[in-house]
C-alpha cells in the first residue's frame, strides 16, 4: 500500500514539473501602461486631507473627504 502512495506521488510530482516548464523562450516581460492624465484634487474643508475630486462629498458650505466630515463642518457652522 505504501509503494503504491510513494508511486502516485511520485507521478503528481512529475505531471506538475511537466505541465510547468517553461518553453525554450524567455517569458514576455509586462507591458507597460502608458500614464492616465492627472487627476484634479482638492482639499477637505475641515482636516485639509487632498483627495481626488471625483471622490470628494459635496455638501452646502464645501467639500469634504467623507460625509462625517460634511456633517461635522456643517454642525459648526449652523
Amino acid at each position: 500500500m505504501k509503494f503504491l502512495l510513494v508511486l502516485a506521488v511520485l507521478l503528481v510530482a512529475f505531471w506538475v514539473w511537466r505541465n510547468n516548464r517553461q518553453s525554450g523562450s524567455p517569458p514576455e516581460p509586462p507591458k507597460r501602461r502608458e500614464p492616465g492624465q492627472p487627476l484634479p484634487m482638492i482639499a477637505c474643508d475641515l482636516c485639509g486631507t487632498h483627495l481626488p475630486q471625483a471622490e470628494a462629498v459635496n455638501g452646502s458650505d464645501g467639500r469634504y473627504c467623507c460625509q462625517e466630515h460634511r456633517r461635522q463642518h456643517e454642525a459648526r457652522t449652523r
